[in-house]
């Protein structure tokens, strides 16, 4: 990766999202949680991480994005039950992301592989390709870039970065992208892979330590 990319990666897994690496512990269950495809009660996501529900909620109070039902139980922290125009299949369930880039950070948060669905931000073109262990698959069109930024203020991620981040069909659909978000770039789905790799590996390396185990998953919580 380039050195703007590793920056991105660092910013991206760092408190300047106004997520400190503590707060992660209660995160990475809940994404094992909502990849079920079901929403997420606050006092489950307590139980499973050992965790009180008053110090749960204080760490998704950090997270302005988070989303809840009408019952007020989590459904949308990067992953999403609610749908966006990222669809990403994950053992069978329909799942979606806030943006493109997610479709290949959750993947590797979640030790899984994956099928992705989107479409192309200027055209409509559909996108799809899968995610492996170690790199993405039949990527339709061949020619599908993701949009990238790094803003200035990262305080809130869906809506400084997540929001300008998506798939184009090719360098030539994404050119209106790229004139009206001069500091933007898009890149290959292929190192958009490995950045959203380095961004999951970074919160891995951070978190695992201190680590619950998921349902169902070995004493990291992931399933690799």
């Amino acid at each position: 990766m380039s050195t703007n990319f590793i920056e991105l990666t660092d910013r991206l897994t760092s408190p300047d999202t106004g997520i400190e690496p503590a707060l992660w512990l209660p995160l990475l269950p809940l994404l094992h949680l909502l990849a079920q495809g079901e929403p997420v009660a606050i006092g489950d996501l307590a139980a499973v991480t050992g965790r009180t529900i008053r110090e749960v909620s204080a760490a998704l109070a950090a997270v302005p994005d988070t989303e809840y039902d009408g019952d007020g139980r989590i459904i949308g922290q990067g992953l999403t039950l609610r749908p966006t125009p990222h669809r990403l299949e994950v053992a069978g369930e329909q799942l979606y992301t806030w943006c493109a880039l997610d479709t290949l950070i959750f993947p590797a948060l979640l030790g899984t592989t994956a099928r992705i669905e989107s479409t192309c931000h200027a055209t409509g073109v559909p996108v799809r390709l899968s995610v492996g262990a170690s790199a993405v698959t039949d990527v339709e069109p061949a020619t599908a870039v993701v949009s990238l930024v790094n803003p200035e203020d990262m305080s809130s991620v869906r809506s400084a970065f997540c929001n300008q981040v998506h798939f184009f069909a090719s360098v030539e659909a994404a050119q209106p992208w790229l004139d009206a978000h001069p500091g933007g770039s898009v890149v290959p789905g292929a190192e958009a892979h490995r950045i959203g790799t380095a961004m999951a590996g970074s919160l891995l390396d951070e978190i695992l330590p201190a680590q619950p185990a998921a349902p169902g998953k070995g004493a990291h919580g992931c399933a690799c």
